[in-house]
């Protein structure tokens, strides 16, 4: 692997750096020996490096972040359960660009940004490889796909990026949409897929994704690489999996292909549920990457298969239960809100009340 220098990078920024993945990225870039700050508009949990506070879509802000920086880590995004083109916008695209021009003017040397497998859409082939066409299906994809055409701008011009794309987070401390997952499971209400759940679907574990990022910040030149797990099978059998594992009772059941898709794209336009179009659009397809080139190019190799990630984060969410409403919680490592769900929820639990009482 071609390295940017000799000796360790010392000078590591990592925008979002109080969200779930860049609290995780910036510990992880601390143990390697990195002086990092965090430029985030919240404070973080934990304290780790330098705290410069500030808002991605204020160019003065960011482009002080960046003075004395050696490699930036872009990680401020809007999320999908936020559902605001607005904001998708003006954070995902907007702030982008203003991160690409200050970290030229800066003089940065390396700017590693996160992007999403979002900006695939549906894809009508797997395995995708880097350089599949983009196909966005929603908001939130496509703001992830404007972003990533100002990274190749900005590599034209002469700034050394790397593009970074994983498939679905998990992982120690990741929630949103995961927490009702797990809180069914821990309360042993059945769960469900769409259709047969035979869709094959792979996963990326936040440590893993964190050194492929740690990884891409320390080779020279710019580049894109799409990660995720190399042990991986279908969505029905991640899930059940999980059940086997948890013991609760709970156990996978089939919804009808069409009226589940059709009820969740329902339930998000009326706020009744927290799912974005990001969520049903690809719940129910197959979509996984070839990620020989991360492998080859960086040395990296993922430490965890699907199951493995989906047991790490269920265990986590029993051990935290008590104490997941903190008020400075991210998206992502805060249960999404059920609203609707809770009664759906219910019913899920019937057949499993049933069974005891008749015990």
């Amino acid at each position: 692997m071609s390295r940017l220098w000799d000796r360790i990078v010392t000078r590591a920024l990592v925008t979002g750096g109080s969200g779930y993945f860049g609290a995780l990225l910036l510990a992880q870039l601390a143990e390697h020996q990195q002086d990092v700050r965090n430029f985030d508009v919240n404070p973080p949990d934990a304290v780790s490096g330098q705290f410069v506070q500030g808002d991605i879509r204020d160019y003065a802000a960011i482009r002080a972040a960046c003075d004395g920086i050696d490699v930036v880590y872009h990680n401020v995004a809007q999320v999908p359960l936020a559902r605001d083109r607005e904001l998708f916008e003006s954070v995902n695209v907007t702030g982008t660009s203003n991160l690409l021009r200050a970290a030229t003017e800066a003089g940065v040397h390396k700017v590693v940004v996160t992007s999403s497998s979002a900006v695939f859409g549906v894809h009508a082939t797997n395995p995708v490889t880097e350089d599949s066409p983009l196909a966005p299906a929603e908001a939130y994809g496509k703001a992830k796909a404007d972003a990533e055409q100002l990274c190749h701008q900005a590599a034209a011009a002469g700034l050394d990026v790397t593009i970074i794309r994983p498939r679905t987070i998990l992982g120690h401390g990741r929630l949103g949409i995961f927490g009702i997952l797990f809180d069914w499971i821990a309360d042993g209400a059945d769960v469900f897929v769409i259709g047969s759940g035979d869709n094959r679907y792979q996963f990326v574990h936040a440590d893993d994704l964190a050194r492929a990022c740690r990884l891409a910040g320390e080779r020279s030149g710019p580049r894109i690489y799409n990660i995720g797990a190399t042990e991986f099978g279908t969505m029905r059998e991640s899930l059940e999996a999980l059940v086997a594992h948890a013991g609760t009772g709970s156990r996978v059941r089939s919804l009808p292909l069409r009226p589940a898709r059709l009820g969740m794209a329902v339930a998000s336009k009326l706020g009744l549920a927290p799912f974005a179009a990001y969520h049903w659009l690809g719940y129910s397809m197959s979509l996984w990457f070839d990620t020989t080139r991360a492998r080859t190019e960086l040395g990296w190799e993922p430490a965890y298969s699907n199951e493995a990630m989906f047991i790490d984060s269920f265990e986590w969410f029993l051990k935290n239960r008590g104490d997941l409403d903190g008020a400075n919680r991210s998206s992502h490592n805060s249960p999404a809100r059920q609203g609707g769900l809770r009664a759906l929820k219910a019913v899920a639990r019937l057949p499993h009340a049933f069974s005891r009482r008749q015990a």
